[in-house]
């Protein structure tokens, strides 16, 4: 490391620890996961949370706490209003949360571009699953018949998406919101509670749900993203399904997110030398050869999205003409209208 990068970093580990209520002087660094144990976003929060403290300041121990509701707005809304604002607390919650105030600002308490964004383990692809049990071989027989499909909070992709797809390519997927997280959703697949899902990422299947994949209890659908996944060649992706420029653009609003998978944030209004520690400590975690291992022991995708990567997302999503925005905001609404 050059002379002028090492004496930067070490003004700030010296600055983060001579200041009172700053997480090297509390010992302890606290991570809220906007989802319950076991969802997808808690094993990124986990395993990212078990080896961050080494890469901060004065090495603190680092805490997780599950704050679910509401999809994660529960948990965006303590970011931004509730938690210190001090370093000492940083979070994860749905890639999609950012975007909700655009469609439906019912419970929202944040501005999304005041976030302080840390960055992502990954980019992520989305899927629609079908139970093989269940009559739906390919996304022409959800658009010919209703399927049904398990979903958690409002601005949860689980919601958000079918809702949409029923909109712009004619799906007609009846949603069932309520379930905490993803681990329910798919327990509500496997139970025959619910025909699917149209919101599960890809790699969560592949993690939690290996044996699903292995032995085709699944038809896979749709994918949903700006690319396809190199595991689903076959499978078409929804954005190739629009019939014009303005369905497109709505699908690549929509679908954006994905672009920022799983995204680490601390709150609003942090020193800049706080907020500069916490990036570097994040993307020295990401290169960390011991939680690379943990990863791939786990079959966790990390293909790291920088903090600048994830502000211009969101700062894109904001800048979509004003029509555009109204039009998924009609489909989201008139969704729910349908919703049990």
């Amino acid at each position: 490391m050059p002379s002028a990068a090492r004496l930067f970093l070490g003004i700030v580990s010296a600055c983060w620890l001579a200041i009172p209520g700053t997480a090297a002087a509390q010992s302890a660094v606290n991570v809220v996961i906007g989802y319950p144990p076991g969802a997808i976003y808690d094993v990124y929060g986990r395993i990212v949370a078990r080896h961050i403290g080494k890469h901060l300041p004065g090495n603190p121990s680092v805490v997780v706490q599950n704050m679910p509701g509401a999809g994660s707005l529960r948990a965006a809304n303590y970011l931004y209003t509730v938690a210190p604002k001090d370093g000492s607390t940083i979070g994860l919650f749905a890639r999609g949360i950012a975007m909700q105030p655009l469609f439906d600002t019912q419970g929202v308490q944040f501005d999304a571009q005041k976030f302080n964004w840390l960055g992502s383990t990954s980019d992520e692809v989305s899927v629609v699953i079908a139970s093989a049990a269940k009559p739906f071989k390919t996304i022409e027989d959800a658009r010919d018949r209703e399927m049904v499909v398990s979903a958690s909070g409002s601005g949860a992709d689980s919601v958000i998406f079918p809702y949409i797809l029923n909109g712009v390519i004619g799906t007609k997927f009846k949603v069932v919101t309520g379930y905490p997280g993803n681990a329910d959703m798919l327990l509500a697949v496997e139970r025959g509670e619910a025909d699917g899902n149209a919101g599960t990422s890809w790699i969560s299947l592949v993690s939690i749900k290996p044996d699903w994949v292995r032995d085709k209890k699944i038809n896979v659908l749709l994918q949903m993203a700006n690319k396809k996944h190199p595991d689903l060649a076959d499978v078409p992706l929804a954005l190739d399904l629009a019939k014009n420029a303005s369905d497109r653009s709505v699908l690549d609003l929509i679908f954006s997110r994905q672009g920022m998978a799983y995204p680490f944030v601390a709150p609003p209004d942090l020193p800049p030398e706080r907020v500069a520690t916490l990036r570097q400590a994040f993307d020295a975690t990401m290169k960390d050869p011991e939680f690379l291992a943990e990863a791939k022991r786990q079959s966790l995708d990390i293909n790291p999205v920088s903090a600048a990567e994830i502000a211009a997302i969101v700062r894109k999503a904001y800048a979509t003409p004003a029509d555009l925005i109204a039009r998924a905001r009609a489909m989201l609404q008139s969704g729910k209208s349908t919703a049990r």
